[in-house]
């Protein structure tokens, strides 16, 4: 791997780059002549190639000089914004940071990459608004959230989409239900189940309402729950069949109370991540915010593509 660039090098370019001179660089970074030079011939020798043409006393950039500078200007305007943080963070050492995301993000990732947030932030006062996706985007678009961490929205020209991880949804049972004692599902008998699903203005509702109707199948009884947890429980208890992620139901499938099973040949699939508004410049409070949700995302991830191939192996013939 090879070396960062030295940031004192790569301002004297942007000077050098500014002037063409020298001597006025040394002038301007209070720095002498053959400082400047040898910052320079250190620059090209770490990079591998010619950046400036020196011509008399009047210097010019190369080709590489000109895709140089580009770098080099993006490069030291973050490093200056996050100077800038930091120093406001040490000057007034507090913050805010409004969240909001979806009741099952509250449940499971929320918690863990808080508490982690906290350590680095102490003094930062949070704000949390649990909601469905519709809700958190309207929230956004009315700036009374900086943040949200939920399921995709489409058509927000206004926001920007952060990627986290992909889950796909799954047939959940009792343990003692009769397709988990089968290991499949039939497609004939999925219209003769009772169905426990998350609220019906949801993101979620829609996207499985779609799925079946491509699919030319009916979803008759439906009982309509109001979080996670209560949907689970019923399902549980044998009322009914929910459709779910598996990692949501991780606990559960884990120790067995519980089993995934596809709902057929085509996958349904939901893209979650961290929505705000585009264009605008995060704080380092929000893009470590992001950064900690990017890491607890992995355990999702792993867990998910783990219990694929188990659902799979369960779900032959």
């Amino acid at each position: 791997m090879s070396a960062p660039l030295d940031s004192r090098q790569l301002r004297a370019f942007r000077v050098l780059a500014r002037t063409g001179s020298f001597t006025q660089t040394a002038r301007e970074l209070h720095l002498t002549q053959s400082g400047i030079s040898h910052s320079m011939k250190a620059l090209e020798s770490e990079i591998g190639c010619r950046i400036l043409d020196r011509v008399g006393k009047k210097v010019a950039l190369t080709q590489a000089g000109e895709q140089l500078l580009q770098h080099a200007e993006k490069i030291l305007q973050e490093m200056e914004v996050a100077r800038e943080s930091l120093q406001q963070l040490g000057k007034w050492g507090r913050g805010r940071l409004r969240l909001g995301a979806s009741t099952t993000a509250c449940q499971h990732i929320i918690p863990p990459v808080l508490r982690e947030f906290k350590e680095s932030f102490p003094r930062h006062d949070i704000s949390l608004e649990p909601a469905d996706t519709p809700q958190l985007v309207a929230s956004l678009l009315s700036q009374r959230i900086d943040l949200a961490l939920t399921l995709e929205a489409e058509n927000e020209p206004q926001l920007e989409f952060h990627p986290l991880f992909t889950d796909e949804l799954h047939f959940i049972t009792a343990a003692l239900h009769p397709w988990a004692q089968a290991g499949r599902v039939e497609r004939d008998t999925i219209s003769r189940e009772n169905y426990i699903l998350y609220s019906k203005h949801s993101v979620t509702f829609r996207l499985i309402d779609h799925y079946f109707r491509r699919e030319d199948i009916v979803l008759n009884t439906i009982i309509e729950a109001g979080s996670m947890e209560a949907t689970k429980e019923l399902v549980k208890l044998g009322l009914g069949v929910s459709i779910l992620a598996p990692w949501i139901a991780q606990k559960e499938i884990e120790e067995g109370s519980l089993v995934a099973l596809p709902l057929g040949r085509k996958k349904l699939q939901r893209r979650w991540g961290i929505m705000h508004w585009k264009g605008r410049r995060l704080s380092l409070a929000e893009e470590t915010f992001i950064g900690l949700c990017e890491s607890a995302s992995v355990s999702i991830t792993q867990f998910t593509s783990s219990s694929k191939a188990t659902i799979a192996a369960s779900s032959r013939p």
